[in-house]
């Protein structure tokens, strides 16, 4: 089975069984960024992928793998809205073209929220670029932690979100595609939910901030700090409550074309 995965910092505890021999041989692996993920499975050319959330919503036959997420019940850190301007000055926003679920999530968050007309565009995770032409932008995963937040103004929008809604923000979970699913007598849920497990494991945890933290130039507190505390990677019943209200706005602002079923690959839903 092809996985598609992402290649951020907050999915490396989701990958540690893939990674180190102890998940099937039946997994082939590639790595790319959140929107090509979701653009690989519409496709195709992927059966598993760690799925914005906004792309369940468009992409047919798909069904959610329970219980592991990419979500935050705080501020998340990886998802920010930058500008050398006041949140009532900003006219135009840069997008970043890695993400769909953020870039749906800023346009809520205007939209019901914040209110007031802006326009956006879509851009490559430039800061300076995006800046030179507009008066905010949105960077998600790794690009965005790595922005000096001392330089600019920068709203995190899973607090933003939380903030005015009360629930968590699912930013990202594991789908497959339905004929895949049909095709296999591998027990899914367990495999992804184990391999999160062996992630998040605190002498995994430390190598995995030992490998990444150089690679980002971030400190190891600040990387240990964001995968124990900013990131929530359980798909709980909480986390499904933030999601539904999610679509129910994304689709109320015509940013989503449709409020999706949730169906899920066993009949465990939520249990985390």
């Amino acid at each position: 089975m092809r996985i598609s995965a992402i290649s951020y910092l907050n999915a490396a505890p989701l990958m540690w069984d893939f990674e180190h021999g102890l998940a099937s041989p039946e997994f082939e692996i590639s790595y790319t960024v959140p929107s090509q993920c979701a653009a690989e499975l519409a496709r195709g050319t992927a059966d598993i992928g760690i799925i914005p959330a906004a792309a369940y919503a468009a992409i047919p036959n798909l069904v959610i793998i329970p219980g592991v997420a990419i979500a935050s019940k705080q501020p998340v850190r990886s998802i920010l809205l930058v500008s050398h301007k006041s949140l009532e000055e900003i006219r135009t926003v840069a997008l970043d073209n890695s993400s769909l679920t953020s870039v749906a999530l800023t346009r809520v968050l205007f939209e019901k929220f914040w209110r007031g007309e802006r326009t956006f565009t879509s851009a490559a995770p430039d800061i300076d670029a995006m800046l030179a032409s507009n008066d905010a932008a949105l960077l998600i995963g790794d690009p965005a932690l790595q922005v000096d937040r001392s330089k600019y103004q920068t709203w995190d929008l899973a607090e933003e979100w939380i903030r005015f809604t009360g629930k968590p923000f699912v930013f990202a979970f594991w789908a497959v595609r339905e004929e895949a699913l049909n095709g296999t007598a591998l027990d899914l849920a367990t495999i992804f939910n184990r391999s999160r497990d062996h992630g998040l494991q605190s002498n995994h945890i430390d190598e995995i901030v030992r490998s990444w933290s150089p690679k980002l130039g971030i400190t190891e507190q600040a990387a240990r700090d964001y995968l124990t505390r900013s990131i929530h990677f359980q798909l709980d019943d909480e986390c499904l409550e933030g999601l539904r209200l999610f679509y129910a706005y994304a689709h109320s602002y015509g940013l989503l074309p449709r409020v999706p079923q949730l169906q899920f690959a066993h009949a465990n839903v939520g249990k985390g």
